[in-house]
């Protein structure tokens, strides 16, 4: 009796042994990180390549997985039962069902589980060979399952074969950079410079342009001493130059045509034809896709297009740096400010410019304000006020308190902006 009942504990440990393997296996390649296994193969693992390659077949390789562990727990509990009820009789059964149940729980599924999940790559990477062989052999048997499952299902109306999976390759890495930002694993430069490239496929070229209230022309008809002059005074290598009116661009003029022009006529600015110095200008249209339009400016070995809307109006201009700036962010020295047009009161506020583009600011100050129906700010609270609001009118809406402070005619020009709270309403409520 004693020697079978030895046996009996012997063959359940090894039995709990390999149940603990197909748990820990099944979190472990469930877990990992398909690009972190991706990288590891690259470094030239060929367990990482296994793992990979077992990923790719999840239906195969969970059944495998679930009929291994089935038929290790199923046993173990029959070779316990067997034992108990020699030993005790018929409260044998009773004995074995909790003993196994409390047993199983532990060593074979929250232990190994609990350890596959803290370390998923290393898991996955030492079951990777055991588990390619345990596909292989419960293939068919596995196959046979997925058979009857799917039949099964498309009798309740689900047809799995037609199941894909809801999030883009590009939503991904965006919900990745999310969860490490929540979780502040990532850098936040690192963090804003991902983002920034996944968001060229989202943004057009209306989005970060310049915009023609804020661009720098000159009169192509003025003298040619005074077009110097403006330029210098400018601080641009490239000026939109127009006749007869603003909106009539005939051509750019480059700072370093003008200036060598200026030098080889040996200061003789007489001498100097400035319809002989103009590029011909570049429109394009506002509603291009920005990651279209840095293509283009690759293809072409240029960075300055002025941009134009659909009726052939200029609306403003766009340069390379321009785009460059929504991945590495404003290009500064370090006498600049955190963004441009932005200064910080004592009180925690800040007095910001209308003008100022609400990713700038998202991007600066870690805030959420949504960029889906306005570009800058004094948009969005024109957007979320539903008037043009006057000044000292005060809105409330996603957590944040706005104040407008100055107003031109009609175009708000500076925004007292105070966070309120980061549960705030999104409905914005007006004061004053």
């Amino acid at each position: 009796m004693t020697s079978e009942i030895g046996y009996a504990v012997l063959s359940i440990a090894c039995l709990i042994l390999v149940s603990a393997f197909f748990s820990g296996s099944e979190t472990g390649l469930t877990a990992t990180s398909r690009a972190r296994l991706t990288e590891i193969e690259r470094r030239g693992s060929k367990r990482a390549a296994m793992a990979l390659k077992l990923t790719e077949m999840p239906e195969r390789l969970i059944g495998s997985l679930l009929l291994g562990n089935s038929i290790a727990n199923i046993t173990a509990s029959a070779v316990a039962t067997a034992a108990l009820i020699k030993a005790f009789g018929d409260n044998g059964a009773v004995i074995a069902s909790g003993i196994m149940t409390v047993i199983i729980l532990i060593f074979a599924e929250v232990m190994p589980k609990t350890y596959a999940i803290a370390y998923p790559d290393r898991v996955a990477l030492a079951v990777a060979p055991i588990m390619r062989f345990f596909v292989a052999v419960l293939g068919p048997i596995v196959l046979a399952v997925e058979v009857i499952v799917k039949f099964t299902l498309k009798l309740f109306g689900v047809n799995i074969d037609e199941a894909a999976s809801v999030l883009s390759a590009h939503d991904e890495l965006r919900g990745a950079i999310d969860l490490h930002r929540k979780e502040e694993t990532l850098v936040k430069t690192d963090r804003d410079m991902l983002g920034g490239i996944l968001d060229l496929k989202d943004l057009e070229v209306a989005d970060i342009m310049i915009h023609r209230t804020k661009m720098v022309t000159l009169n192509a008809d003025m003298p040619a001493q005074d077009i110097i002059e403006d330029m210098l005074k400018s601080g641009h290598s490239r000026i939109p130059l127009w006749k007869g009116n603003p909106d009539n661009i005939v051509g750019i003029l480059l700072a370093k045509s003008l200036f060598a022009a200026y030098k080889k006529h040996a200061g003789d600015i007489s001498k100097i034809n400035l319809g002989e110095l103009m590029t011909e200008p570049w429109f394009v249209p506002d509603t291009r896709p920005l990651e279209d339009q840095l293509n283009a400016f690759l293809r072409r070995k240029t960075h300055f297009a002025l941009v134009v809307d659909e009726y052939g109006e200029v609306q403003g201009l766009i340069t390379l740096e321009d785009i460059i700036e929504e991945i590495v962010g404003d290009i500064k020295d370090e006498f600049d400010a955190v963004a441009t047009g932005v200064r910080k009161t004592r009180d925690g506020s800040f007095v910001i410019d209308g003008s100022v583009p609400l990713r700038d600011l998202n991007r600066a100050f870690d805030w959420q304000l949504p960029d889906e129906e306005a570009t800058t700010l004094a948009g969005l609270v024109i957007h979320e006020a539903r008037m043009i609001p006057d000044q000292g009118q005060v809105f409330s809406f996603h957590g944040f308190k706005f104040e407008v402070l100055k107003k031109r005619k009609q175009q708000v020009t500076s925004v007292k902006v105070t966070r309120i709270s980061a549960d705030a309403p999104v409905e914005a409520k007006t004061q004053g």
